[in-house]
């Protein structure tokens, strides 16, 4: 597999994540907890953490950490499953940047909005350093950072039009997103909408529902966009009947 390729992988596991396993240290006393990661457009995962949980403390002190994300394995065998483990930094995100990632972390978690303004919650991102990509049993890869992370100008050129995007897709083509929800993501039928882009694919969401359709590969604009959103509408039509 290339190593964009498997940049591509590993960003696809990472976003279509709802829950995710943090290891942090203490005093080198590892920790693991459970975590609901969303990411940033360039791919950084982000999480709303508690200043209460223990996590939160080791982090403040020590930052480096890892992520694993896991999806579903092949067979019965636990081993088989894709996942992802990536190393980095974690640090608050600065007050300048919390409302739009906030709202991409929320559009990941509805259910939290409820809690997510509380005064001891406050939204991290990690810095990626790198990951290991695991594909399944015995199909491991590391991934160096500039594999990992999408290309720049391209997420620069969708997160500039992801407004326009999701306004226009929610306003003149909520069929062929029924369509894409429940014949090609199995999602249940009902009203749903658009509640974010970015280059390796977008969030479908009803209510509390979401769900995530993954691109068939990076795009570089909204033109590789609406390619994408075109194509799925096909096959979720097909798959309806």
């Amino acid at each position: 597999m290339a190593t964009d390729s498997l940049g591509f992988e590993a960003r696809r596991l990472l976003r279509a994540a709802t829950a995710a396993t943090l290891a942090t240290q203490a005093e080198g006393q590892p920790f693991a907890s459970l975590v609901t990661p969303a990411t940033a457009p360039d791919g950084a995962p982000l999480l709303l953490l508690s200043s209460l949980s223990e996590h939160t403390r080791q982090l403040r002190a020590e930052p480096r950490c890892a992520l694993l994300v896991t999806g579903t394995p092949e067979e019965a065998n636990p081993q088989t499953a894709p996942r992802v483990t990536l190393t980095g930094l974690a640090e608050p995100v600065p007050e300048e940047e919390a409302p739009a990632l906030k709202a991409r972390w929320l559009a990941r978690h509805p259910y939290a909005a409820f809690y997510a303004d509380f005064g001891d919650f406050a939204l991290w991102r990690i810095r990626p350093g790198g990951a290991l990509l695991v594909a399944g049993f015995a199909r491991a890869h590391r991934i160096r950072l500039g594999d990992l992370l999408p290309a720049p100008e391209a997420v620069a050129a969708i997160a500039a039009t992801a407004g326009d995007i999701i306004g226009h897709v929610n306003a003149d083509h909520a069929d062929a997103l029924a369509a894409i929800a429940t014949g090609l993501l199995g999602g249940p039928a009902g009203d749903w909408r658009m509640v974010s882009v970015d280059v390796d694919g977008t969030d479908l969401a009803m209510g509390d529902t979401v769900r995530r359709l993954a691109f068939s590969g990076p795009v570089a604009d909204p033109g590789g966009v609406r390619a994408e959103l075109v194509r799925a509408a096909r096959e979720g039509r097909a798959r309806l009947g």
